[in-house]
C-alpha cells in the first residue's frame, strides 16, 4: 500500500484508533490491522512501543503528544498535520491512547476532518477507566454494591472559565466514579464530593500505569484519598474510582500485567 497516495477521487482517510489502556494485547484486530497497513502514523503519549512497532517502516510517523509542565502539540496543529497527511496517503491512523472518543478529543478531530472532506473513521478502543480497575481486580459495577457508573475528567481545559463537573451533584447522583485525569485536582474533587453529601468513608482507589509493568494500587477511603496518594508518591497516568464497589475487590481475578512500560505523560 506504501506510495499509493490517496484515492484520485479524494483524499486519503484517516481512522481514528484507539490503542487501548497500555496492555499490547487488549489492541482490537482492527486496530492492529491498520497498523500494519497504514502509511501514516500520527500517535500520542500514552502509546507503548510494542504498537508503534507495528507499522511498516516506510509508515511516516508523527509524535503529537500533549504533556503537562512541557511542551505540548496545540490541538490545532495536530488537525492539520492530519489534514495534511490525508492529502498524501491512503490510510492515515490516529492512535490514541485508550478510547478516541473518550476524553482523546476524537470528536474534535473528527468534526475538523469532516468538515473539510477528509474520510474519517473510528476505531474504538478499550478505555482505562475500565480496563485498569479490572487489571486491579475492581469491577467499575457490581449489582450490590453499584447500578450506575460516572466517567469524568478531573482535568477540564484552563480557559473554560467555569468547572463543567457538578462534583457535589455527582455525589448524589451515581453509585460510582471513574476518574480520568484526576491526581492534579484530587484533594479539591475529594472535598467536593464530600460536601456535596458522599460519606468521608467511601472506598476509593487509584490505580496507576494500570495494565502494564508499574501498575500501582492505592485503596483507601474518600477522606484520606489525597494524602495518601501524596505520601505513596503516586503520578499519572493514574485512574481513580470512587464509591463501594472498591469494597467487591477480588485480587486473584487480575490479569497478569502486560510486560511493557507506558511511558509517563506529565
Amino acid at each position: 500500500m506504501s506510495g499509493e497516495g490517496p484515492a484520485l477521487d479524494g483524499l486519503g482517510t484517516v481512522y481514528l484508533v484507539g490503542a487501548g489502556p497500555g496492555d499490547p494485547e487488549l489492541l482490537t484486530l482492527k486496530a492492529h490491522r491498520l497498523l500494519r497497513e497504514c502509511d501514516a502514523l500520527v500517535h500520542d503519549s500514552l502509546v507503548p512501543k510494542a504498537l508503534l512497532d507495528l507499522v511498516r517502516p516506510d509508515c511516516e510517523r508523527h509524535f503529537v503528544g500533549k504533556r503537562r509542565g512541557h511542551h505540548s502539540v496545540p490541538q490545532p496543529t495536530t488537525n492539520a498535520v492530519l489534514l495534511e497527511l490525508a492529502g498524501r496517503h491512503r490510510t492515515v491512523v490516529r492512535l490514541k491512547g485508550g478510547d478516541p472518543f473518550l476524553f482523546g478529543r476524537g470528536g474534535e478531530e473528527a468534526a475538523y476532518l469532516a468538515s473539510r472532506g477528509v474520510p474519517v473513521q473510528v476505531v474504538p478502543g478499550v478505555t482505562a477507566g475500565i480496563a485498569a480497575p479490572a487489571y486491579a481486580g475492581i469491577p467499575v459495577t457490581h449489582r450490590r454494591a453499584g447500578s450506575s457508573v460516572t466517567f469524568v475528567t478531573g482535568h477540564e481545559e484552563i480557559d473554560k472559565g467555569r468547572s463543567g463537573v457538578d462534583w457535589q451533584g455527582l455525589a448524589r447522583s451515581s453509585d460510582g466514579l471513574v476518574i480520568y485525569m484526576g491526581l492534579h485536582n484530587l484533594r479539591h474533587i475529594c472535598l467536593e464530593l464530600a460536601a456535596g453529601g458522599l460519606d468521608p468513608a467511601t472506598p476509593a482507589a487509584v490505580i496507576q500505569q494500570g495494565t502494564v509493568l508499574g501498575q500501582r494500587l492505592l485503596v483507601a477511603t474518600l477522606a484520606d484519598l489525597a494524602d495518601q496518594v501524596e505520601a505513596q508518591g503516586f503520578a499519572s497516568p493514574s485512574i481513580v474510582v470512587v464509591g463501594p464497589v472498591v469494597a467487591q475487590r477480588v485480587a486473584d481475578c487480575a490479569p497478569p500485567l502486560a510486560d511493557t512500560e507506558m511511558p509517563l505523560p506529565f
